[in-house]
């Protein structure tokens, strides 16, 4: 009997969790490309990363307890610490504490987001021969990828982790920076569309000017950005200031985002909200540029713990989480084709309320079943099956994605490589960069990255009017 039960229970459990997953993360039947599936492994990734850098490498660090003797036991134990400490021994002095546990933290970020990218990546390679594959046998590829990151924590840091990897994730976080603009300005259309949708809406059903109160919204959250913006670009002036390549990047920044702004406005491109939110990201990237100078002198946050830049970073993986998992507009992008989702409803407007003089009586009244058909109009052979063969044709650029996505992680939770900390003991502690040649590399990196982006805005608002025969749908 209680065998019985524990069966029944069972199987509700496993039946509930797979139609909680499948309302979550969408199903895995034919015409489903299983993108929901990839953005959960990927958060996963950010997990394990997290749990990696913040709980387990400080434990290798110091060693307490039943860890402690894990760390001579033969086999697994002395490996695993063999690994996670090589190439760290070199801030192996007391003054050098901070450095090896950050060395030892990124290396832990990068054994999670090398898997992912790499799994990515095959991902990629194989969804272009057969796009029917990113959507089966999810239960086996997560069983493969939490095996081989177990396995890789037995792999030591140099030279994968600490020098192929770490060029590597930089490379593909750079590239993430862009897509990340492509992004945000797909974010930026949908909301701007969207609240002016609401206005028009209002104004039909309340009264007219009803609408303006989400016309006033829009114009508030573009004020509130460009507040934003400004202040930010201050402050970079006032804690910044005094090195030649930060005033170059500062200065740069200010005049791109003035320029895009007066190229948006004085046109009918783009909306002022979206050129709000580009500017917002471009100070957020020179910021993240000259946090990065090695030279104390022109850097003061030098060596401490950047929590502001690792929040930024995960809320703008999250939302590239989002819009790659559930934005009807990804697909689109990612696909290159027209989502039937996209498409709006058409529903006859119900006629104004009025007296009863008002009603043309010599109209007959409609049977219910001869009622107008409402909806959207598609064509017959346009099947669910043709779109889903011309959408997973694409799926590759998903994987892609997704594979730059494990790049920005790495980069935002390492500092983009850097290893820097306080030096010293009894308050004469120097805060200084470990890798300064790194510091540098990466500062070039953020702000070509951002230099490009903007460069892209910019192109995408002048080319309707450069070329106004041309389509730049």
């Amino acid at each position: 009997m209680g065998s019985t039960f524990s069966l029944c229970l069972s199987y509700i459990a496993c039946t509930s969790a797979q139609s909680l997953c499948s309302a979550c993360f969408g199903s895995t039947a034919p015409g489903t490309t299983g993108r929901k599936r990839s953005v959960l492994l990927l958060a996963m990734t950010i997990s394990i990363a997290l749990l990696f850098q913040y709980l387990l490498a400080p434990k290798i660090m110091d060693p307490k307890g039943w860890l402690k003797a894990f760390q001579h036991m033969p086999g697994f134990g002395k490996q695993i610490f063999k690994a996670w400490t090589d190439g760290c021994d070199r801030y192996d002095t007391d003054t050098q504490y901070a450095l090896k546990e950050q060395c030892i933290g990124n290396n832990g970020v990068y054994r999670p987001t090398f898997v992912a990218s790499i799994f990515f990546l095959i991902s990629a390679m194989a969804t272009k021969c057969n796009p029917a594959l990113n959507r089966e046998a999810w239960p086996a590829k997560y069983a493969i990828y939490l095996l081989l990151v177990f396995a890789f924590m037995f792999v030591p840091n140099t030279p994968l982790f600490d020098g192929i990897y770490l060029y590597l994730h930089r490379i593909g976080a750079m590239l993430f920076v862009v897509l990340e603009q492509i992004i945000l300005i797909d974010v930026a259309y949908n909301w701007n569309e969207n609240w002016v949708e609401k206005s028009n809406e209002a104004d039909r059903v309340e009264y007219y000017g009803a609408g303006t109160k989400w016309l006033r919204a829009i114009i508030a959250m573009c004020v509130l950005m460009y507040v934003l913006s400004f202040t930010g670009i201050g402050l970079l002036y006032h804690f910044y200031l005094g090195c030649a390549i930060n005033n170059v990047i500062i200065s740069l920044t200010l005049v791109g985002i003035l320029a895009v702004t007066v190229i948006q406005l004085t046109g009918t491109e783009g909306s002022l909200l979206t050129s709000s939110i580009i500017s917002l990201y471009a100070t957020y990237l020179a910021f993240s540029a000259v946090s990065k100078n090695p030279d104390g002198a022109c850097n003061p946050h030098l060596g401490s713990n950047d929590v502001g830049g690792i929040v930024i970073g995960l809320l703008l993986t999250f939302l590239s989480l989002a819009w790659t998992g559930w934005s009807y507009t990804a697909e689109d992008r990612l696909s290159g084709i027209e989502s039937i989702e996209s498409a709006s409803p058409v529903t006859p407007k119900a006629p104004p309320k009025g007296s009863a003089g008002d009603a043309n009586l010599d109209v007959p009244f409609l049977d219910p079943e001869d009622t107008v058909t409402t909806g959207v109009v598609v064509e017959e052979d346009m099947t669910s099956s043709s779109r889903s063969s011309s959408s997973g044709s694409e799926l590759w650029k998903l994987n892609l994605v997704l594979a730059l996505i494990s790049c920005w992680i790495a980069a935002s939770l390492t500092g983009w490589g850097t290893i820097e900390g306080a030096i010293g003991v009894d308050g004469e502690s120097e805060h200084t960069a470990a890798n300064p040649t790194v510091g540098k590399v990466n500062m070039i990196m953020i702000a070509v990255s951002q230099w490009f982006a903007l460069a892209l805005y910019g192109w995408t608002l002048l080319a309707p009017r450069l070329f106004p025969d041309r389509d730049f749908s």
